[in-house]
Parts: structure tokens; sequence; C-alpha cells
């Protein structure tokens, strides 16, 4: 019965060139038997991903299962039965090849929704318990599981078949013969256009040509499994093969492998290959192609000696805009990204980062690639996987909200449970979300609709979603948990008490009970007309029996001045950037009346971030560094002597030098900084006084920064520091003013 049902949704796999789902419930030991039975059927090269192992199975745990990205097989066995994780699903799905075939393997699917697995362990953060956490997704997973087509469910416990996934699809069209482009009209190698396996790869080989000349920016867009990469990798061989060196930037090397793999075979089929290494191709004509981390990629871009000929950056929608503004430089590059992502969405990336692109100074090219390489256009797997994982989830037609203002909306408190009942609400939540940070991925969705310490706020117009924040209860935690804290072990879920206790040291930190904001995100139809604040304002007010309010993120000045002017206050900086997002982390308060841990906490920033200035945090950005201390809001509190006040008022009006004792010139600097009323010093001189006051960099280094000679930023120093003298000075500092007055 089964070998029969396995056979016939293979062959009809093969036929359509799709991809059909098999689906094995029982118990655990009783579906490891059957897809042993199952693949001696398919005589298969399979992979299990999964917990346990099966000898004639590779094997890879679900946190691993990233290791499946770029790469392509005949068919894999999910085992669900241990850990059910949603970006582990998207994974598989897109590793499964056309004619493959995804073996799903569950308990009894009317029971799985009452079982714990390890991924409920990750949503019960302390002090929540695993049975606190709902299946809102479990169920909402196997109603599709039942409902969409090529899916087929066997209860291997009964040997009965509840569906057998066979839809009698028309044969697949035949195989695509790419026709290289003549010679003269032509800039790769004849091999390159040869390689591609669709007309639209081909066409993206060849918008790729662009990246021959400087100045050039091209967007290659598809959903996953349409050879974006490979056309990246195409490229990168075929410039290599020309001598030139290719940097190619992701999240992850992993997520690269296809874009090295085809440089590779490429090189190798042109006799070009030198040297190969995991994260590097040469070629025999001195070219490379090699991959660096995002940040580290930035740093190449800047220093002269280190700078490539062009760039790929794939993946780019799984990066942050403030990191990917950084590649606009006049060396050529190539922005890949999947527009319906399993690793990070690429709505976020096509609404907020092609304002900057249209803005820059380079000449910008787009292609996008529609027809799937690996399977025909009517796998339904994929779309199966679409609806599972919300990937192609969008916020409210524009039209629909544009009107929406603030005395037209209303403030709702959406559930998990009216959300799994309303699929178009939670599409257009989500597709919110997906919009306000790159990073939102599958497993996102579970936390939604799961974790027990989340919750969500909106707002809405004409009941379309308009503003929507993702919260967070933290803290609250039992004494031994804060115990454990402090002497160093991690506590899940938890992000802001385990920060303040654990790098902080504030052993009181996690006793409070805050509420930390995880998302929030305003439809980009109605930026600007402060939505965001306005759900902020009502979240507060709804919220009053806490400690207080927070929130962590990778910070810019435009954020520090929003999160600021609604109340929150900086209380820690990250001392490194993330290789990632290239983003420095900021983590802020919001005090809920009377907050000793608030006080104690801007109290302790403020008293530390001047050695981390000039140490640890050199080199931060000093826009982040000006919009981090006004957003501590710190007392005008100056203690100088008269002896460091005769040496400030020296440098700023006679023959002093700020170098000679540079310690009351960042006391003073700071305190400027952080003072709400200090409104005395322009953005450029702030700047300059950040940089060579606190950041401690030489002149000559900031000169350069600051485009201007080394002697004229000491005197624009001198004269930065004469404000703040009238502003702070005491009588010795008056009286020292004298000597240059007369």
């Amino acid at each position: 019965m089964l070998v029969d049902l396995v056979q016939s949704l293979r062959d009809e796999a093969r036929r359509a060139n799709e991809r059909r789902l098999l689906v094995l419930t029982g118990t655990h030991e009783t579906c490891l038997d059957a897809v042993s039975t199952v693949l001696d059927t398919l005589a298969a090269d399979a992979v299990l991903v999964g917990h346990r192992t099966l000898k004639e199975c590779e094997h890879y745990r679900p946190k691993k299962s990233d290791a499946l990205l770029g790469t392509t097989r005949e068919c894999i066995v999910f085992d669900a039965h241990e850990e059910c994780r949603p970006n582990t699903i998207g994974r598989v799905v897109g590793a499964v090849d056309g004619g493959g075939l995804l073996i799903l393997l569950a308990p009894p699917l009317d029971a799985w929704p009452d079982q714990h697995d390890q991924f409920d362990e990750t949503l019960a953060v302390p002090p929540s318990e695993d049975t606190d956490v709902t299946r809102n997704f479990r169920r909402r997973l196997i109603a599709l599981l039942r409902a969409h087509e090529g899916i087929a469910i066997v209860d291997v416990d009964t040997q009965r078949i509840e569906r057998d996934g066979l839809t009698d699809p028309e044969p697949a069209d035949g195989t695509f013969h790419p026709t290289p482009p003549s010679e003269s009209n032509r800039s790769f190698p004849s091999a390159a256009y040869q390689s591609c396996l669709t007309a639209d790869q081909l066409r993206a080989v060849r918008t790729l040509e662009r990246l021959r000349e400087p100045a050039r920016a091209t967007v290659i867009e598809a959903d996953r499994g349409r050879g974006k990469s490979s056309a990246a990798g195409l490229a990168a061989g075929a410039l290599a093969v020309d001598g030139r060196d290719v940097l190619v930037t992701a999240p992850t090397f992993v997520g690269t492998r296809a874009v090295f793999t085809r440089a590779r075979e490429l090189l190798e089929q042109l006799d070009a290959l030198s040297a190969t290494e995991e994260t590097v191709v040469r070629s025999n004509a001195g070219g490379r192609v090699y991959f660096k981390p995002p940040a580290s990629a930035t740093d190449a871009l800047r220093e002269e000696s280190e700078k490539p000929d062009a760039v790929i950056v794939d993946e780019a929608a799984a990066l942050s805009v403030a990191l990917l503004e950084q590649f606009l430089t006049p060396t050529p590059v190539v922005f890949a990204t999947t527009i319906h992502g399993y690793e990070g969405a690429g709505r976020g990336f096509s609404v907020r980062f092609r304002d900057r692109l249209a803005e820059s100074d380079l000449d910008v090219t787009e292609c996008t690639l529609r027809r799937p390489i690996r399977y025909a256009t009517t796998d339904p797997i994929e779309r199966w996987a679409f609806r599972t994982l919300l990937l192609d989830a969008r916020p409210a037609v524009k039209e629909l909200v544009t009107d929406a203002r603030s005395e037209t909306i209303e403030y709702e408190r959406p559930t998990a449970e009216a959300l799994i009942n309303d699929e178009h609400r939670l599409r257009e939540l989500f597709g919110l979300l997906v919009l306000a940070h790159y990073r939102t991925e599958p497993d996102d969705l579970v936390r939604l609709l799961d974790a027990p310490n989340l919750s969500i706020r909106a707002l809405t117009h004409g009941g379309r979603i308009v503003s929507v924040a993702l919260l967070a209860r933290e803290g609250g935690l039992s004494r031994e948990t804060r115990t454990a804290a402090y002497a160093g072990e991690r506590i899940r879920g938890n992000m802001l008490p385990d920060l303040l206790t654990g790098q902080l040291r504030d052993p009181d930190a996690t006793a409070t009970t805050g509420m930390r904001v995880m998302r929030i995100a305003t439809h980009p139809a109605v930026r600007s007309r402060g939505l965001g604040s306005r759900l902020l304002d009502e979240i507060h007010a709804e919220f009053e029996q806490i400690d207080w309010f927070g929130v962590a993120y990778g910070t810019t000045p435009e954020l520090l001045r929003f999160w600021r002017e609604n109340g929150y206050r900086t209380v820690h900086l990250s001392t490194t950037r993330n290789e990632t997002s290239g983003e420095h982390s900021a983590a802020m308060l919001r005090p809920v009346g009377e907050s000793a841990l608030f006080e104690r906490h801007t109290r302790w920033f403020r008293e530390r971030i001047g050695g981390m200035l000039s140490d640890t945090l050199t080199d931060l950005d000093p826009d982040i560094v000006r919009a981090a201390l006004a957003a501590t809001d710190g007392p005008a509190v100056l203690e100088l002597t008269d002896r460091e006040w005769q040496l400030i008022v020296s440098a700023a009006f006679g023959p002093g030098q700020f170098d000679m004792h540079p310690g009351p010139f960042r006391r003073l600097v700071l305190t400027t900084l952080s003072d709400p009323t200090a409104d005395v010093l322009s953005a450029r001189e702030e700047r300059l006084l950040v940089r060579r006051v606190l950041q401690a960099h030489s002149w000559d280094e900031v000169a350069e920064a600051m485009e201007m000679s080394s002697s004229a930023c000491r005197r624009a120093l001198g004269r930065a520091l004469q404000p703040l003298v009238d502003l702070y000075g005491t009588q010795a500092a008056a009286d020292e003013r004298r000597w240059y007055d007369e």
C-alpha cells in the first residue's frame, strides 16, 4: 500500500517536474520504520533532518539545516516528532529538487497539537512553563496539510491513506537550450551564457555584465529557486577569468554556496581554475571570487589596498538598510535578493532600500527572475510553503489606508486565537512586521501565535492594520533564576533583564517586570504621520502595572531620535558591531512611575560611556554618539576644579592646548551632548568634539574625516568650546577669560 503510493507520487512528480509531500503520521518508531521502507523503494540519495539518525541517510540536526541552502536533493525527510521549527520547514522545502519528494514525519495529526517538543521549550521563556505555550501554529499547519494539493497523508499505525496527494498533472515543458550572444555583443565568455538553465537566468547574466563598469548598481530579485545566485556566480567567475577580484558577501557564507559553485564550475570549464578553497576561488589570470561577512566587506570598500573590482551582495534582503547603504560606492555592485525568503523577507528591501538606491549617484538597473529552475511553475509544494509560512504576506493595499489619520484610527488588541481564524488579517499583520525588520522569519510567526509572553497591539483604519507592535513581557523571575543569571547563565527570552544583569552586573534587574517592544511597524503609505508614536502612547497608557518599557535594536541616529521622542533613554551601546547588520545595538528604557532601575542604569551609562568612546567605541559613527548621548537627557551637573576651567578657557580663547589635559574637556563635552537644554553647537561642531575629544582620534584622522586641515581642526575645536564656557563656566572661568579679552 505505502510502496505503491510512493511510487505513484514519485512518477507523477517526475513527469510534471514538480514536487510532492508525503506525510507519515504515527508513533515515532513506526514512522522511522516506514520511512526506511520508503527510502528502500525510492533508492534515492536522501537527507534526514531531525534529532534521530537513519543509516540510509545523510543527517542534519534542525538547527544545522541551513547547510541545505543553495543545494538540491532528490529526497529530504523532515522528522518533526521532537522539533517542528518553521525555519526548518522553509529550508527543507527549498532544497527539494523538481521530481523529488519531501517526507514529513509527524505524530498522529489529531493529537499533535497537544504534544510538547523542543521548539516549544524555546517559546516557554521564564517564568512561563511548557504548558503555557499554545499550539495555534501547529493546528494551522495541520489544516493546511489536509487542504493543499500534492500532499499525501498516511497513518502508518493503522496503514490508512488519508489523502493520496495525486493531482494528475500535465507533463513538464521541454529543456531550455540557451543561445549565447554573438562574440561582438557580449562581455563574458560564451560558456557563462551556455550554462544558464532558463531564459530569465540568461537575461540576468547579461545584465550582470554591468559589473565591469564603475558606479553601476544592479538589483536582481527572485523567489527562491529561480537561479539568481547561480547567475551571480557565473558573472563572478567570468570576471575572475578576466583577472578581476569579486567580493561576495551575505548574512552567512552557507547561503552563497551557489555563487561559489557556479563560479568554480565555470573556471573549470574554461580551464582557468588556479586554486580553490571553501571561501575563495582563484583564476590563473590572477582574479578571484572571495567571501567576507557584511561588516568586513564594507571595511574592505573603504581601504584602497583591499578594494575589490566588484561586489555581490547575496540575500541582500536579510541585511539592514543602514548596512546596504555602505555598498553604494563607485565599486560596481549587485544586490541579489529573495522576494519571499525563508531566512528573512525581501519586501523590506523593496520598500525601504529602493528609495536610498534611487537617490544615490549610481546607475541602477533591475532584473527579476520569475521562472523556477529546480521545478515547474505549477509546483504545488511551493504554494503550500508560501501559505504555511506566510512567505508572501503583505500589508494592506495602500489605497485602503492612505487616508489614515490620528482621528480615524482605533487601538486594537488582536489575540492569537482571533488571528488564526482570520487568515486575511493574519497575513496583513505579519506582512507589516516583515517590512519592519530585515530578519523577520518563519519562526517569528510561531512566536506571534504561540509564545505566552508575547502580545500584539495595533492601530487600524477602517478595519485595516496601519501600525502594529509586537511586545514581550520580560523579568519578574524567581530568586533561583535571578541568582543563575547573575552567575552568568543566559536567560532565554528575557533580553533586557539578561543584559542588565549578566553584562551590566545589576542583580536586582531580573526582579522587575517590563514590556520590551520587539517590533514596531507603520504602513509605508502613512509613515511620518505620528502613528508609531500614537501606538506607543496607547501601549504606555494600557500597561501600568509594570516597572519599565524597553527596546533593543540595531542603532541608527534616526531610530535613537524616534525612541527618545517617545520617552526612552539610552542605557547601553554594544561594544562590537553585529557582523551581519554592521550595526551596534542600543538598549533603551522608559520608566513607569518612579523607577529605581531606570534611574541607576541611565546614570551608570553616563558614567561609563566616556571611557567606552575612547576605547571600544572609538570607531562608532559620531552621529550615533551624538544621538545616544542626547537620548540620556542627563542632568547638567559638571564638577570641574578652578584649575580645570583655566585649562579649558585657555584652549577656547587663548594659546592653551586640549592635548595637554584631555580629562576635563571630555567631561565638559559629555555633559553638553547629554544636556537637553544645551542647544549651542552645530551638528558639525558636535561631530568634531566627538571625534577628537571623546573618541581620541588623532588630529590627522579628524582632519581627514572632517575634510579640513589639521590646523583648521584645532582652531575649530577652540571655537566650539567657547559657547560651552559661556554656558557652564564658573567664576574661575570668567577670571581666566579676562586674560584674553583685554
